[in-house]
């Protein structure tokens, strides 16, 4: 599933060639991907209005128009975006083809179906669609007294705290690996065991990690391509993720893995405490 990187790079990419143009016309599939894509309320809110912004906030991007309507896209498993010549054949799976007024196509294709696009009218506030999130990793609001505000006496483990968005936005499964250790924190220790300093190591590898991710254009891992259609390299820079059975490159353990929450979990006991 394309992570926090993944879905900025290819907000990046997408944003110049949005912003300012004008969706003059939409099809669809037909198919229902997470929830039935809503052809009648983009052509209602979105369709013939300029595009004026490219944001994203947690895993969805967000397409604002001039009359302040959002198409809120999440790529979910296996989503992809991308700008294409109008009459550049569609492929398969393409499930959502906007032609813009310059001659290009905005197009989301998802194999899965796991994705989702919805609109936001122009009365509504996007801020409550996305009340019940936590903060932005990289944003100032993520911070040492917040995570341990918000551990109290939890015992749940830190990796999968790292994973609730409801805690913080973005960090799936391979960061949390590779946050848990370049900060140097077993991914099972509980995180009411975690001091203020050593939160405040967690969000500086946090932001380290992602910074890295999103430079390098997002991690390889499954079915993931950028905007551009090109695939992201960040996964050649992997510490643990993936590496289980090889040495440690800091200390030469032999790095493990485990589940825990059902997800692969990837670490060194020798430098994870």
């Amino acid at each position: 599933m394309p992570e926090l990187p993944e879905v900025e790079v290819v907000r990046q990419g997408i944003a110049p060639m949005l912003i300012g143009r004008t969706i003059t016309q939409i099809k669809t599939s037909g198919l229902v991907l997470r929830l039935p894509i809503p052809k009648t309320e983009i052509e209602r809110y979105i369709k013939d209005q300029p595009l004026s912004a490219v944001r994203r906030r947690a895993k969805y991007l967000i397409v604002t128009a001039a009359n302040d309507a959002a198409l809120i896209i999440h790529l979910g498993m296996t989503g992809r975006l991308g700008l294409f010549r109008a009459g550049q054949a569609a492929a398969p799976h393409d499930h959502l083809c906007c032609q813009l007024d310059n001659g290009l196509e905005l197009r989301f294709n998802d194999t899965r179906r796991f994705g989702s696009i919805q609109v936001l009218p122009p009365d509504v506030d996007a801020g409550l669609f996305f009340a019940a999130l936590g903060p932005e990793p990289l944003g100032d609001n993520f911070s040492a007294d917040y995570m341990l505000n918000r551990a109290g006496n939890r015992r749940q483990p830190l990796k999968n705290f790292l994973m609730d968005s409801h805690i913080v936005v973005g960090i799936g499964n391979i960061y949390a690996n590779e946050i848990t250790f370049a900060a140097s924190i077993s991914p099972a220790r509980a995180v009411n065991k975690i001091s203020r300093l050593e939160w405040q190591t967690i969000i500086t590898s946090t932001r380290e990690i992602l910074r890295k991710a999103i430079a390098a254009g997002g991690s390889t891992i499954a079915d993931f391509i950028n905007a551009g259609g090109k695939p992201g390299y960040f996964q050649l820079q992997l510490q643990v993720y993936g590496r289980a059975g090889e040495p440690c490159p800091i200390c030469g353990t032999v790095i493990e893995k485990i589940t825990m929450a059902g997800r692969a979990t990837f670490w060194c006991r020798h430098c994870q405490h």
